[in-house]
């Protein structure tokens, strides 16, 4: 795989969230997710941000603060010709939960380009990865379970990177985050577990679940 480190891929998060000219900020889980991605990639990867509004690249640009990031305007057809090289159409697979094919090692040599559709970690899942599939990329499941957008991309690192089979990664599926002894929440997705058998989860994560879970108390 030393090989394919050297190389870099690009990944490509199509923004499907709800997202206009109006837009300042994205929100502050999306922002964390998005810069958990960049530090899950490997050395010589990025990763591109699409179908942005322009108002809300500067402020995203400015919280990633990373050349790993490339946030714009441009739909992924619209990008993949103005890459350095320029990519063809046939090197890009789509993470699709309803791809024939599970997403293996050699995939790694098959394309350059992997592309995700909004925001994987809805529940239940909408399907926004339907838009993408209508464009005729090459799919690749990750696996029955749903996943958040950053742990996909990770997952996705670290089998076409680090050529680590999908079943041979630890996961932990529905993990409990508690904050104290009072309060706790169940995430209804499937995570990468770490060396201590917690989910990975991106940093400022869990600060911003409790404090979400606590305004969600006060205004009850």
């Amino acid at each position: 795989m030393a090989d394919s480190q050297k190389k870099g891929y690009r990944y490509v998060i199509e923004h499907m969230e709800d997202d206009d000219e109006s837009t300042e900020a994205l929100p502050e889980w999306v922002q964390l997710e998005y810069s958990h991605m960049l530090k899950l990639v490997g050395p010589s990867s990025s990763v591109h941000f699409t179908s942005l509004s322009s108002t809300s690249i500067p402020p995203l640009t400015s919280h990633l603060a990373s050349p790993k990031a490339h946030p714009t305007t441009s739909p992924i057809l619209s990008l993949l010709p103005t890459l350095n090289p320029p990519i063809d159409f046939s090197r890009v697979c789509l993470l699709d939960p309803r791809a024939p094919k599970v997403l293996s090692p050699e995939d790694g040599e098959s394309f350059d380009v992997f592309l995700y559709g909004g925001i994987l970690g809805d529940d239940p899942p909408r399907d926004r990865t339907g838009e993408l599939r209508k464009l005729g990329f090459e799919g690749r499941h990750l696996g029955e379970k749903q996943m958040t957008t950053d742990t996909a991309v990770g997952v996705t690192k670290i089998v076409v990177e680090d050529g680590v089979p999908l079943d041979k990664i630890p996961y932990t599926d529905f993990p409990t985050i508690t904050f104290n002894k009072y309060e706790s929440i169940e995430m209804p997705f499937r995570y990468v577990k770490d060396d201590k058998g917690e989910p990975i989860l991106p940093p400022g994560m869990k600060e911003h679940l409790k404090a979400d879970l606590n305004r969600s108390i006060d205004d009850f």
